[in-house]
């Protein structure tokens, strides 16, 4: 459950201050604690509320010193000054020392209610992007990967278990997923072949005619275009480990002679009749069921058996949004400008890439990363940035003219048709969260209640939408 925020008061007038903090605090839905001097105002800070409201004059000093203390002890927490005395030089001198803003007494309600709860907004979102950047910045790698997730750190466990030895491993997962690196992270644990190479084969993309010469090597003149002796993938690995990406479109023909090389750690290439001793690991990975390719007839059952070994499947990534913001990050770090810091995602922006369903997984992530790394100019990326997801339900139409309604009309209810649809959107986003709600929409809980009940919206039935 997230914890309410909190203001503190600052105000010698105490009956007046006890009814201003009421009225915000039910108005708002935020806690309010009342200092009435300097002393009790410090000690109010130092539990870290997410907003001052102070008098400019307090039995004890001026309310002026507070954003000194903000500026010493780098707590940064917006100030609102407030003064009965009022003055050009006052606002100036309360703006040059960092207030967010100033109103004089009698304080008019509507505006303070505003300010406050647009301060509350900016710093709930500045309060989530920095919890972000902080796990974000936080040590979840391995082995050049990271992750938070749990079903990745069991996967890590794994591979650390399969490091001691030389076991054959099957890696199952959608297509952008880091099976290679998975397989590079198995090689790095291995102790008899990390000092090795690490050679990798895209099955899918050999050409079948070519792809027993390109595994196993050749001898010279075994085939037209055989001008040179060619030493094939497991020969290249020696010592090392081969991976064998998308092993599942491994053409038919070819799976005895790539079982066999798995039996008996021997190979023979191409047009020739001496068979070699191979020291190689092999990993293998897929994005096909291999179980139902196996009852199709498409792949070897025996093959299948001795290549699943040990298995480990790799979450997509929408199934471990934990680690979208770690990754966002260490892409932003990777593919920042030369010289200049990386780019840093907004609390929205990082909302919006969590809420994505990433289709492409890690990859689609990191192309999307290395774009906006790019194309934006300034420091923060914003969700407006990252151009996801597709256009809401009739975007892009036009609305029908219908001229038997006055002009007033129509834009009326055109404008409610849209402002449901963004609700409906928001509320989906925000599983029934009225508070995020209104975070998404920019607008108070009390107008989002209320437009929630103009439009006959149950915010209930969107709290229990899958993730």
């Amino acid at each position: 459950m997230v914890n309410r925020q909190s203001i503190l008061l600052v105000d010698d007038e105490a009956d007046s201050a006890k009814r201003l903090g009421e009225l915000i605090g039910s108005q708002l839905d935020v806690n309010v604690e009342v200092a009435e001097n300097l002393a009790a105002a410090r000690k109010g800070i130092a539990r870290a509320p997410q907003l001052v409201i102070a008098d400019l004059q307090l039995p004890d000093g001026d309310g002026l010193a507070l954003l000194d203390d903000e500026e010493e002890s780098k707590k940064r927490v917006p100030v609102i000054v407030m003064t009965g005395v009022g003055g050009v030089n006052d606002a100036v001198r309360a703006m040059q020392n960092g207030a967010l803003d100033f109103l004089t007494k009698p304080i008019d309600v509507d505006r303070l209610m505003k300010v406050v709860e647009t301060a509350l907004r900016e710093r709930a979102s500045q309060d989530e992007a920095e919890y972000l950047q902080r796990q974000a910045a936080a040590d979840f790698t391995y082995r050049s990967m990271v992750s938070k997730s749990p079903t990745m750190q069991r996967v890590f466990d794994l591979v650390e278990q399969l490091g001691p030895t030389t076991t054959t491993a099957l890696i199952k997962g959608e297509t952008g997923t880091g099976k290679e690196r998975l397989a590079r992270a198995i090689h790095e644990a291995s102790c008899d072949h990390r000092t090795g190479p690490f050679v990798a084969v895209n099955c899918a993309a050999v050409p079948e005619a070519l792809f027993e010469s390109d595994l196993f090597g050749h001898e010279k003149g075994s085939f037209t275009g055989a001008a040179d002796r060619r030493k094939g993938k497991f020969e290249l690995a020696q010592g090392g480990t081969l991976f064998l990406d998308e092993v599942g479109e491994m053409p038919l023909a070819l799976q005895p002679k790539l079982l066999r090389a798995l039996q008996e750690r021997q190979i023979e290439r191409v047009g020739g009749s001496q068979a070699i001793d191979v020291d190689v690991r092999v990993i293998a990975a897929t994005n096909r069921d291999l179980e139902r390719q196996v009852r199709r007839g498409r792949f070897r059952e025996d093959l299948f058996y001795r290549l699943n070994v040990v298995q480990l499947e790799l979450p997509p990534l929408r199934e471990r949004p934990e680690d979208i913001p770690l990754l966002a990050r260490r892409f932003a770090e990777r593919f920042a400008p030369r010289g200049k810091p990386a780019k840093h995602f907004s609390a929205g922006a990082l909302q919006a890439l969590m809420a994505h369903p990433w289709k492409g997984n890690i990859r689609e992530l990191e192309n999307l990363v290395e774009r906006i790394s790019v194309t934006v100019e300034g420091e923060t990326i914003e969700a407006s940035d990252l151009l996801l997801g597709a256009a809401a339900p009739g975007a892009g139409k036009r609305v029908a003219v219908d001229l038997s309604k006055p002009l007033a009309q129509l834009l009326a209810e055109s404008s409610a048709d849209l402002e449901k649809r963004y609700l409906e959107r928001a509320l989906a986003k925000a599983r029934g969260n009225v508070g995020h709600c209104a975070e998404i929409c920019g607008l108070s809980r009390r107008s989002i209640s209320a437009k929630l009940a103009e439009h006959g919206l149950d915010k209930k039935q969107f709290k229990a939408l899958p993730r």
